[in-house]
């Protein structure tokens, strides 16, 4: 069995829309990033690619690279997961927390739930996605930014 532990951050800004785990929730300002800026997609591709020990997000999409810009976020952790399975390893359980003040993703983490399931091929009850404020201190209490940290177990597949 190997653990990974993943983690990103994006400033929140006017004119983008706020996607979390591939799921559009509405909101006033969404994540700045190269592709869609989903945190937690980020932070859960750099979990799963740690426990594996083949680099970060970064290595594999550069956002030097015009070929990401604006990318589907869940695409890249999808081509995250394939990496994974191609060094040998079974993705076992993810787990995720998202530190935001604003929105409220409790009413979406349901639908969060079953998108990073469905795109890492996993029984949605190996997927947890918690969400947390931090009480008004910092970026991601003062509404000026979103955080996510992830973990991911992944096991030795067979025959690999």
């Amino acid at each position: 069995m190997r653990v990974g532990h993943g983690f990103d951050a994006h400033r929140l800004v006017e004119g983008r829309p706020f996607v979390l785990g591939g799921v559009r929730i509405p909101f006033e300002r969404g994540p700045l990033g190269h592709s869609d800026g989903d945190a937690l997609a980020h932070a859960l591709a750099d979990a799963i690619l740690g426990a594996c020990a083949l680099g970060d997000l970064g290595a594999h999409f550069p956002d030097t690279d015009p070929r990401w810009k604006d990318a589907d976020s869940l695409e890249l952790l999808a081509a995250c997961a394939e990496l994974a399975r191609g060094a040998g390893y079974a993705i076992g359980n993810v787990d995720v927390t998202v530190v935001v003040q604003a929105p409220r993703l409790a009413p979406h983490l349901a639908a969060i739930r079953s998108r990073l399931a469905e795109t890492l091929r996993i029984d949605p009850a190996n997927v947890s996605v918690k969400a947390k404020s931090s009480e008004g201190m910092g970026y991601t209490g003062d509404g000026t930014g979103i955080a996510a940290y992830a973990v991911a177990l992944l096991e030795r597949s067979n025959g690999a």
